[in-house]
């Protein structure tokens, strides 16, 4: 199997919580059917924006179980999967593909952050994708992790047959580049930065991971294209009209931001979970007029 199949644009999805902080089913099973009606490639489930840290185990389970009832087979579900320890990334690696997942998305583990060579990096990746039945992505997300992924690792653990991609969510491009070059052809790499992400796609990046995507998958999915069709001045100018808004939702609020710009558009965004605070009102409407500047508000009746 090529493994240029999780090529193209996914969303990580937010986790949709009800006012007691349990897990809003309809919610999500909602949100999900939307975005399937959009030119995504796939989705990406138990992400950073999906607040994976802070599910239980049953909790996560659930989400892959209704996002992949609400995901067409021939639409990728890519499933976070990433624990701190080898064992528990292996169990939930194994729970996912049991559970209808097409590939497992596996952050660097960084309790331990200064422990964490290039060498502990290739034996957990190596121990994950051996065991799982499931394609292996890897996932470097230094601005909540603090480490940082190696290109040399990322060279060697390209080479084993079930790791087949990375996601890369930070804006260096002298990295990303690397990593790119130092990899196989067939390795799928897919930026996860909406504000460099005609920069990355320049530097030969497959596709993209953006929580950007949720809200307007369309020019997200355009701007690849344009890129892949060599209208770089095109894909420039779109870079620039998205650019405040990526900034909103990537760095700058995170996913509070996520959660508000999607309520603002008719999704079920929903408070984020303790600590996590819901987006201030200051917040919401900064937020709304980069919202209405893309001409993406629903009109209100």
């Amino acid at each position: 199997m090529s493994s240029k199949r999780f090529a193209g644009v996914f969303t990580p999805i937010a986790t949709p919580f009800t006012s007691d902080d349990t897990l809003d089913e309809k919610a999500l099973a909602g949100n999900i059917k939307r975005w399937m009606t959009t030119p995504l490639t796939g989705l990406v489930v138990l992400g950073s924006n999906g607040e994976a840290p802070q599910l239980e185990e049953e909790e996560a389970d659930r989400v892959v179980e209704i996002a992949r009832a609400n995901v067409p087979k021939d639409r990728p579900l890519i499933v976070g999967t990433g624990r701190e320890s080898t064992k528990a990334t292996i169990a939930a690696t194994i729970r996912a593909a049991d559970l209808g997942a097409d590939a497992a998305l596996v952050r660097t583990p960084s309790f331990f952050k200064n422990q964490m060579t290039s060498e502990v990096f290739i034996h957990h990746y190596m121990a994950v994708a051996d065991a799982s039945r499931i394609p292996v992505l890897l996932y470097n997300v230094t601005m909540y992790t603090s480490v940082t992924l190696g290109a040399d690792a990322v060279e060697q653990l390209s080479a084993h047959p079930n790791i087949v991609g990375m996601k890369e969510s930070g804006n260096d491009i002298l990295y990303i580049s690397e990593c790119i070059n130092r990899t196989p052809d067939d390795f799928t790499f897919l930026a996860g930065s909406a504000t460099t992400l005609f920069q990355s796609m320049c530097a030969g990046a497959d596709g993209a991971v953006l929580a950007l995507a949720a809200l307007i998958p369309d020019e997200c999915v355009q701007l690849v294209q344009l890129v892949q069709q060599n209208k770089i001045a095109e894909a420039r100018a779109l870079q620039r009209k998205v650019t405040p808004l990526a900034r909103s939702i990537g760095g700058g609020y995170g996913i509070t931001g996520l959660k508000a710009a999607m309520d603002l558009l008719g999704f079920n965004g929903g408070l984020p979970r303790p600590p996590l605070r819901p987006a201030s009102k200051q917040i919401v409407e900064a937020i709304r007029e980069q919202l209405d500047a893309l001409g993406v508000l629903p009109v209100r009746v």
